[in-house]
Protein backbone atom coordinates (compact mmCIF):
# COMPACT_ATOMS: atom_id res chain seq x y z
CA UNK A 1 0.00 0.00 0.00
CA UNK A 2 2.88 2.32 0.81
CA UNK A 3 4.37 1.86 -2.68
CA UNK A 4 1.01 2.15 -4.45
CA UNK A 5 0.17 5.40 -2.69
CA UNK A 6 3.68 6.79 -3.29
CA UNK A 7 3.47 6.00 -7.01
CA UNK A 8 -0.01 7.53 -7.10
CA UNK A 9 1.40 10.72 -5.56
CA UNK A 10 4.09 10.84 -8.25
CA UNK A 11 1.43 10.51 -10.95
CA UNK A 12 -0.61 13.27 -9.29
CA UNK A 13 2.43 15.58 -9.20
CA UNK A 14 3.15 14.90 -12.87
CA UNK A 15 -0.49 15.50 -13.74
CA UNK A 16 -0.39 18.78 -11.82
CA UNK A 17 2.71 19.85 -13.76
CA UNK A 18 1.01 18.96 -17.03
CA UNK A 19 -2.22 20.78 -16.16
CA UNK A 20 -0.57 23.91 -14.83
CA UNK A 21 2.01 24.28 -17.60
CA UNK A 22 0.33 22.59 -20.57
CA UNK A 23 -3.29 23.46 -19.95
CA UNK A 24 -2.95 26.61 -17.82
CA UNK A 25 -5.28 25.16 -15.18
CA UNK A 26 -4.25 26.10 -11.65
CA UNK A 27 -7.20 25.97 -9.26
CA UNK A 28 -8.62 22.45 -9.68
CA UNK A 29 -5.22 20.89 -10.25
CA UNK A 30 -3.88 22.48 -7.04
CA UNK A 31 -6.75 20.88 -5.11
CA UNK A 32 -5.93 17.53 -6.71
CA UNK A 33 -2.25 17.97 -5.88
CA UNK A 34 -3.08 18.54 -2.22
CA UNK A 35 -5.53 15.65 -1.80
CA UNK A 36 -3.66 13.20 -4.03
CA UNK A 37 -0.33 13.57 -2.25
CA UNK A 38 -1.94 13.52 1.19
CA UNK A 39 -3.15 9.94 0.69
CA UNK A 40 0.34 8.47 0.78
CA UNK A 41 1.44 10.71 3.64
CA UNK A 42 -1.46 9.49 5.77
CA UNK A 43 -0.77 5.87 4.90
CA UNK A 44 2.82 6.40 6.03
CA UNK A 45 1.58 8.04 9.24
CA UNK A 46 -0.72 5.09 9.90
CA UNK A 47 2.30 2.78 9.98
CA UNK A 48 3.50 4.66 13.05
CA UNK A 49 0.13 4.82 14.76
CA UNK A 50 0.07 4.77 18.53
CA UNK A 51 -2.69 2.15 18.65
CA UNK A 52 -5.36 0.48 16.51
CA UNK A 53 -7.79 3.39 16.87
CA UNK A 54 -5.12 5.85 15.69
CA UNK A 55 -4.27 3.51 12.79
CA UNK A 56 -7.90 3.33 11.68
CA UNK A 57 -8.34 7.08 12.13
CA UNK A 58 -5.36 7.93 9.90
CA UNK A 59 -6.56 5.50 7.25
CA UNK A 60 -10.07 6.95 7.44
CA UNK A 61 -8.63 10.38 6.65
CA UNK A 62 -6.59 8.84 3.80
CA UNK A 63 -9.82 7.32 2.51
CA UNK A 64 -11.50 10.75 2.49
CA UNK A 65 -8.53 12.33 0.71
CA UNK A 66 -8.50 9.56 -1.90
CA UNK A 67 -12.22 10.00 -2.53
CA UNK A 68 -11.68 13.76 -2.83
CA UNK A 69 -8.93 13.10 -5.38
CA UNK A 70 -11.39 11.04 -7.41
CA UNK A 71 -13.79 13.98 -7.32
CA UNK A 72 -11.15 16.38 -8.68
CA UNK A 73 -10.10 13.91 -11.39
CA UNK A 74 -13.73 13.49 -12.48
CA UNK A 75 -14.27 17.24 -12.43
CA UNK A 76 -11.17 17.85 -14.56
CA UNK A 77 -12.44 15.26 -17.03
CA UNK A 78 -15.97 16.64 -17.22
CA UNK A 79 -14.67 20.19 -17.72
CA UNK A 80 -12.47 18.91 -20.57
CA UNK A 81 -9.11 19.58 -18.96
CA UNK A 82 -8.44 15.83 -19.19
CA UNK A 83 -9.25 13.56 -22.11
CA UNK A 84 -10.84 10.19 -21.53
CA UNK A 85 -7.46 8.46 -21.94
CA UNK A 86 -5.70 10.88 -19.57
CA UNK A 87 -8.42 10.44 -16.97
CA UNK A 88 -9.04 6.71 -17.12
CA UNK A 89 -5.74 5.33 -15.88
CA UNK A 90 -5.28 7.65 -12.91
CA UNK A 91 -8.98 7.40 -12.02
CA UNK A 92 -8.76 3.60 -11.98
CA UNK A 93 -5.66 3.74 -9.78
CA UNK A 94 -7.41 6.06 -7.32
CA UNK A 95 -10.43 3.72 -7.17
CA UNK A 96 -8.10 0.76 -6.56
CA UNK A 97 -6.34 2.56 -3.70
CA UNK A 98 -9.67 3.66 -2.22
CA UNK A 99 -10.96 0.06 -2.21
CA UNK A 100 -7.80 -1.22 -0.55
CA UNK A 101 -7.94 1.46 2.15
CA UNK A 102 -11.61 0.66 2.82
CA UNK A 103 -10.80 -3.05 3.05
CA UNK A 104 -7.96 -2.42 5.52
CA UNK A 105 -10.21 -0.23 7.67
CA UNK A 106 -12.99 -2.84 7.75
CA UNK A 107 -10.55 -5.66 8.53
CA UNK A 108 -8.87 -3.62 11.28
CA UNK A 109 -12.20 -2.74 12.90
CA UNK A 110 -13.30 -6.40 12.88
CA UNK A 111 -10.18 -7.68 14.63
Amino acid sequence: MKDKSFNFAIRIINLYKYLSSGRSEYVLSKQLLRSGTTVGALIRESQNAENKADFVHKLAIAQKECDESIYWIELLYHTEYLSSNECQSIHNKAIEILKIIRSIIITSKNK
